[in-house]
């Protein structure tokens, strides 16, 4: 399949999760034996622990890295609760509770859940029709009305993941800010070395030029500039504070190995899933990765997308969308985002490869399939 990564290097099972509190994230693979704690206050990394005890649907264990000791309780059960106790030399220790995050989140209410069920079948139609374009999808429900249930055809699917990454170096950003770490106020000075070609706004504005964080991060989303999302990875020092990012939400479909327009890349790619776009985009609507203020601030700069060809086109004028586009006219055309019709508010990931003009057709053919579902009025939803 063309623009299809190699699977990446997983355990022997997928007993992960992580539990989001105030200000950062606590990691556990159940069966790799490895944690990561990523808040404000640092990042361990990957650390293992061979003495984690897993029974009863539960991690538990004790970590010291840095000189820093991590005690940990995590269920392996989305929406439980789970705590991380932080003890450091001459502090009282910090209790860290909060609310465990799984890949997928397991629905509120299964029997409602089972109501979402048939789409499953419809969207598998529509895949196995798109015989040029392989396709991967992901559905999860923010309305309620179907309990937050997810579905998939195809969720491991590993496209490249063209401007769909932009999400994640968003997500880095606002996560900063959040942190108090950056100012979105704060001035970035852009030379005529940073620009880039492909999609984007910069690349005709006079150069160079002192651009604020927020700009930058608009563009980057609103115009799919290539230039802001380089600068913004040069800000970070490069790619391993996103590749951090998504390790520590066990996204193992999703890699940021390249700037765009890399003439150095070398070969590297990056890649992503409609499971693991799902698993943010979940994470972002739930504050659970940002702040309520911070996911706002998000969605908004999806909502004012200027590429509209695939989602928007396939809903009624005027139907509410936050929307990120990721295209590739060699072969890759990807949409995913909020529908947000009130009471069929949906998360949705349409990534695939092939041909442009048709798979961009496969992207619109699915999301009439959920709009005509999840709208009331519309279809059996």
């Amino acid at each position: 399949m063309d623009g299809v990564g190699p699977a990446p290097v997983r355990g022997t099972g997928s007993a992960a999760a992580w539990l989001a509190f105030s200000g950062g994230v606590f990691s556990v693979d159940a069966v790799d034996r490895t944690v990561r704690y990523r808040g404000c206050d640092g990042d361990t990394g990957r650390v293992a622990d061979p003495r984690m005890r897993v029974g009863g649907g539960t991690a538990t264990g004790k970590v010291t890295a840095g000189g820093t000791t991590y005690a940990y309780r995590v269920p392996l059960a989305g929406r439980s609760r789970g705590v991380v106790e932080v003890f450091r030399q001459h502090r009282q220790p910090d209790r860290r509770v909060g609310e465990v995050v799984t890949n997928p989140q397991p629905p509120t209410d299964p029997a409602a859940g089972g109501r979402l069920s048939p789409l499953t079948g419809q969207l598998a139609r529509v895949v196995a029709a798109a015989t040029d374009n392989p396709a991967g999808v992901a559905v999860r429900d923010l309305s309620g009305r179907y309990g937050d249930q997810q579905i998939a055809v195809n969720g491991g699917f590993r496209p490249k993941a063209v401007s769909v990454i932009k999400l994640w170096i968003l997500v880095e950003v606002l996560r900063r800010v959040d942190c108090g770490q950056l100012s979105l106020d704060g001035g970035v000075r852009v030379t005529r070395d940073d620009v880039v070609g492909g999609t984007g706004k910069l690349k005709s504005e006079a150069i160079p030029q002192v651009l604020t964080y927020h700009r930058l991060a608009e563009y980057m989303i609103m115009y799919s500039d290539n230039t802001a999302a380089n600068v913004l990875i040069d800000q970070f020092g490069g790619t391993a504070p996103v590749n951090a990012l998504i390790d520590s939400m066990n996204q193992r479909d999703t890699v940021l190995a390249r700037k765009f327009f890399d003439a150095d890349a070398r070969g590297e790619e990056n890649y992503t899933s409609p499971d693991d776009v799902i698993s943010l985009l979940g994470a972002v609507w739930d504050a659970r990765i940002l702040t309520e203020s911070s996911r706002d601030l998000m969605i908004d700069f999806m909502r004012r997308q200027t590429l509209n060809t695939k989602i928007p086109a396939a809903l009624p004028p005027g139907a509410p969308l936050a929307h990120k586009t990721g295209d590739d006219l060699r072969g890759v055309s990807h949409d995913v985002g909020y529908c947000l019709t009130p009471g069929a508010e949906t998360a949705v990931a349409f990534l695939t490869t092939g041909p442009f003009r048709s798979g961009s057709e496969t992207v619109r053919q699915l999301t009439r399939t959920v709009h005509d579902y999840v709208t009331p009025g519309c279809g059996r939803g």
